[in-house]
């Protein structure tokens, strides 16, 4: 930041500085005070390098008043209603605690911690201490949309009772130094004189000062109002220009304008249209930002000079769509810059300004000294005259109207060998230079300038790598803090990093290296591979190596390895950790190199903190990576692939955080081609956690082994979950499909609802209020019925999908219905993606199904959770297309309550079975339904029902209204029963019994040799 050169009370030479408080009192005869006040502001601004302005002003009884907004300058809309009021006696902004300490303060926009080390920018007092409670709401409410690093100066501005107001400037995180301070002092004393001129006081509440009293609106809406800003968007392919209100205000259009960039175009003045032309052409094609200053012919006869500036959106090719700016009324600024140039006429400091060409197009009477007559060189360019002999003047003057940022150095002029300090300020015209004699003060000025200068450095470097490092997880991201923040300020090219494991260094990462050179050093011996690395880690000392030459002098034996790492300058440092040498780090440079006492100190100060966050890194890696590995084998590795459905699933861990979920996802097949769903999740991270996700998704294949329904489920597994402790809760949506009767009963237990897509597209969800979660409440669970047609969707998940921080669980089932409803039917229609090997892929209609329901996960993952959000939470998405049994391939038979009901179940599987040219199984099926009849008949009570499912197996079920449960059981040679459920095992696939609302059905399976895909 360029510094300011200001007068002392001791009769020091006038600066630059005075003569612009002079050129504020001057300009004030010709304008209202409120311009004069402007005009202090931005001279405020301009000279402390700022972002933006403001003055406060103080109403209410002493002691609890209130600071409002009463005047902005560059401040984003944004950011302007959180500074509008600040109540003085707590919030820890900037403003308030100079009006309260009658002092000037330097603090941070958004905290009450003074930056650095916490000194004053004026005589070292400290400002970032005794904040009220809860103060860092108010201060971040205030901050807006600001960057992180903005910081606020600010003065009072004092009445006959007191602080009345203060005066401040946004700007960034360099501390001002003690002359801007002094300024902006001297700005503050200039303004409280005019407001005393104008007998301004304290009022109440409802007074400001009587230079911006305005009637209705709030303060915000006045300064908008006062800046004159409009909005406008021109889609560059359409033509299509569109204003807001304010904007059609300024420009005097009336509100049935035609929307075109005609209608624009109509409006600016001829002889500006050339270069408003060259700077949308010069936007268009660079891509860059557009800014222009023109006149404005009215629609009214009127004439007035705007100021635009806008930004580019583009397309996914990169091309520009459209285009989105700002304008605003710069007549009376530049009524006011015309008559400011009288006044810098005569000013005792050099002045003059050029334009865009460099050509000259004003010079004081100071600057004709060195620069040459007005009359001869106005209109010519700069460089011919004087200032083109300066060294480097030419390229600073460039840089500063490139960057469009205050900028000052000292240079010797040629025309007397006198050195100056000329500020470069950057006009949208083109660029201004202010030039003070400093001769006789260079010396000392740049000496002690140097040091501050190195030492403010330093802190600084030291300061932000620390949070930066402490924001760092993993040894990746050590790596790249590292490189980022080390390698610019020193011009280094590159970084390598090397740990120390099982007596060996291996690279853990590094920047600017080739592969060649890294496969050389990773895994050396710690001690005698690679000398120069064991000397370094043996010693625990730093070596710096300023040349090849000096490198293969010291290590002759390691000569040829610089060109091959492409380096020729080195510093390679010791990383030392709770006493123990971890590794090593190398910053290297691409030429040679002599690093100063105080980079050397430096860079062995940066490495340990390096260390220290390495080692804290590799512990997180560790840890992690166990933990996912845990969290790997938790889950399932395949999803069975049932007929009654297809599956696809998918699961994101958090992406902030260091734990592990507790998510969990399971399908299980049932008898009776019935498939249970089960989604749920375990509240808290970690891995006590983890270990109760497993012991509930082991606890659900039991409970689901037995048949039992979806609420007695959820009973069982709220008593596992309560018996774990009161601090132990679970969510829990289980579902069984029934593709026979295509009924889907579901239960949930704190559960997100399901999201049911019919095969129309229509997306339903289910909305009646869920059960307590399991450990937080009691049974009976309540269960939900619904019948879904062939080809539906069911679609669970937990909250991490749809609810965040920065939304509710509500709007986030709303979107995530939305993203359904809008890619479901293209995706029906467009033709499935290449599968991808999964291990697990059925074919046909299902293999297809499969990859479109991959496809819709992926869709529906990429619209909830953008890959550039971070996530506090897991996901897991389960989405199952439901597949129903056509009505042709069930069979079902009333049996009488005697033995003829046997002969009477074979009879109807031979009949059955034939019809589907399952002939192969008759005689095995007339014996396994022959068993079962035989043991209701023995065992149990009627009614008795014989039913056949054909599916991927075939299934024999036989029901009876007894609840007692068949078991085999090792008859002996002498029994006469007790083996005919051992013959059941041993001719069907899998056998067992479920309970049913009437009594209970015993039911086999077997395999079908299926020649094409299953009906």
């Amino acid at each position: 930041m360029a510094e300011w050169r200001g007068t002392d009370a001791v009769g020091r030479s006038h600066s630059w500085g005075d003569e612009r408080l002079s050129l504020l009192s001057a300009v004030g005869t010709a304008l209202t005070d409120r311009e004069v006040m402007q005009h202090a502001l931005d001279q405020a601004v301009s000279e402390l390098g700022g972002l933006a302005g403001l003055v406060h002003w103080s109403c209410g009884p002493a002691g609890s008043r209130t600071l409002r907004l009463v005047l902005a300058s560059g401040l984003p809309l944004a950011a302007l209603g959180g500074w509008e009021e600040i109540r003085q006696d707590e919030a820890p902004l900037a403003p308030a605690r100079a009006v309260r300490d009658g002092r000037f303060i330097w603090l941070p926009a958004a905290s009450g911690e003074a930056p650095g080390a916490g000194e004053n920018a004026r005589a070292g007092e400290t400002t970032g201490a005794g904040e009220a409670p809860g103060a860092g709401e108010t201060a971040r409410a205030a901050s807006g949309s600001l960057p992180a690093a903005t910081t606020v100066a600010s003065v009072p501005l004092t009445g006959p009772e007191g602080p009345v107001g203060a005066l401040s400037v946004l700007t960034g995180p360099r501390e001002p130094t003690p002359e801007q301070a002094a300024f902006l002092d001297a700005v503050g004393r200039w303004a409280e004189r005019r407001l005393s001129r104008s007998g301004v006081g304290v009022g109440d509440c409802d007074e400001y000062p009587w230079w911006q009293r305005r009637p209705g609106g709030s303060v915000v809406q006045q300064s908008l109002d006062a800046v004159k800003a409009g909005s406008w968007e021109w889609g560059i392919h359409t033509g299509e220009m569109r204003w807001d209100r304010a904007g059609l205000t300024l420009l005097g259009l009336p509100g049935g304008y035609e929307r075109r960039i005609e209608s624009w175009l109509n409006l600016i003045h001829p002889e500006d249209m050339p270069r408003v032309m060259a700077a949308t052409e010069k936007s268009l094609r660079e891509r860059s930002g557009y800014e222009a200053e023109y006149r404005v012919r009215r629609p009214d006869g009127t004439t007035g000079w705007v100021q635009s500036r806008a930004h580019l959106e583009l397309d996914a090719n990169g091309e520009p769509v459209r285009m989105l700016g700002k304008v605003w009324d710069t007549t009376e600024s530049r009524m006011a810059r015309e008559s400011v140039g009288q006044a810098l006429r005569y000013m005792s400091d050099a002045f003059f300004a050029v334009n865009r060409d460099w050509r000259i197009t004003f010079l004081n009477v100071e600057a004709e000294r060195l620069v040459g007559l007005a009359g001869e060189v106005l209109g010519r360019p700069l460089w011919e005259g004087p200032a083109g002999t300066v060294p480097e003047l030419e390229d600073r003057c460039r840089r500063a109207a490139a960057d469009g940022r205050p900028t000052g150095f000292d240079i010797q002029w040629p025309t007397d060998d006198r050195w100056y300090h000329i500020r470069l300020v950057s006009v949208p015209d083109g660029l201004t230079a202010y030039l003070a004699d400093v001769t006789e003060r260079r010396t000392q000025a740049a000496r002690r300038a140097e040091a501050e200068r190195v030492g403010a450095e330093q802190a600084a470097r030291i300061s932000e790598l620390g949070n930066a490092l402490a924001e760092a997880v993993t040894t990746q991201d050590v790596v790249q803090v590292m490189a980022g923040q080390v390698l610019p300020p020193f011009g280094a090219s590159g970084l390598l990093m090397l740990w120390l494991e099982g007596g060996r260094l291996n690279v853990v990462g590094s920047v600017g290296y080739p592969r060649a050179f890294l496969s050389r050093v990773d895994g050396v011996p710690a001690f005698g591979g690679y000398r120069l690395l064991n000397e370094v880690l043996g010693s625990r000392r730093p070596r710096f190596i300023s040349s090849t030459e000096e490198y293969e002098q010291l290590f002759p034996d390691l000569t040829g390895n610089p060109a091959i790492a492409r380096k020729n300058a080195w510093a390679v440092l010791p990383l030392i950790a709770s006493g123990n040498a971890i590794g090593t780090c190398t910053v290297s440079f691409d030429r040679p190199r002599r690093l100063s006492a105080d980079e050397r100190t430096l860079l062995t100060a940066l490495s340990g903190m390096a260390a220290q966050a390495l080692a804290r890194a590799r512990l997180y890696d560790t840890e992690h990576a166990r933990a996912q590995a845990l969290q790997r084998g938790l889950l399932p590795r395949v999803l069975p692939s049932p007929a009654a459905l297809t599956p696809a699933v998918r699961y994101l861990p958090a992406s902030s955080g260091t734990d592990i979920g507790g998510d969990w996802y399971d399908v299980i097949p049932l008898s009776a081609e019935r498939v249970a769903l089960v989604i749920g999740d375990v509240m808290g991270h970690g891995l006590a956690e983890a270990a109760t996700m497993g012991r509930l998704r082991t606890a659900v294949h039991t409970l689901a082994n037995l048949e039992l329904p979806p609420e007695e489920v959820l009973a069982h597994l709220n008593e596992v979950v309560s018996d774990l402790g009161d601090d132990s809760f679970a969510t829990c949506l289980y579902a069984v499909y029934d593709p026979i009767t295509g009924y889907c009963s579901l239960a949930r237990a704190g559960h997100p609802p399901p999201l049911i897509v019919r095969p129309d597209g229509s997306v339903e969800c289910l909305e009646p209020t869920p059960d307590p979660p399991l450990g937080a409440g009691e049974p009976p669970f309540s269960t939900v019925d619904l019948r879904l047609p062939d080809g539906s969707l069911l679609v669970m998940y937990t909250d991490g999908l749809v609810e965040s921080a920065a939304r509710d669980i509500d709007t986030g089932i709303a979107e995530c219905t939305q993203v359904l409803t809008s890619e479901y039917g293209r995706l029906l229609t467009c033709p499935p993606p290449r599968p991808r090997s999964s291990g697990r892929r059925a074919g046909g209609r299902h293999g297809a199904d499969h990859d479109r329901l991959d496809r819709l996960c992926d869709l529906l993952v990429g619209a909830m959770l953008p890959t550039k959000r971070l996530t506090a939470d897991d996901t897991a998405l389960l989405i199952a297309r439901l597949h129903g049994l056509a009505s042709g391939n069930t069979a079902g038979w009333p049996l009488p309550e005697d033995p003829v009901a046997a002969g009477l179940a074979r009879t109807h599987v031979r009949e059955q079975l034939e019809a589907w040219g399952l002939d192969e199984l008759v005689v095995t099926t007339e014996l396994l339904a022959s068993e079962l009849v035989a043991n209701v008949v023995r065992h149990a009570k009627g009614p008795t029902r014989l039913r056949l499912i054909r599916g991927r197996s075939l299934i024999c079920e036989v029901s009876d209204a007894s609840a007692t449960t068949p078991r085999i059981r090792r008859a002996a040679e002498t029994d006469e029963g007790g083996r005919g459920l051992q013959l059941v095992s041993a001719l069907s696939q899998r056998w067992g019994t479920r309970y049913t609302a009437e009594g209970k059905c015993i039911w086999t399976e077997q395999p079908i040799a299926w020649t094409g895909a299953p009906p």
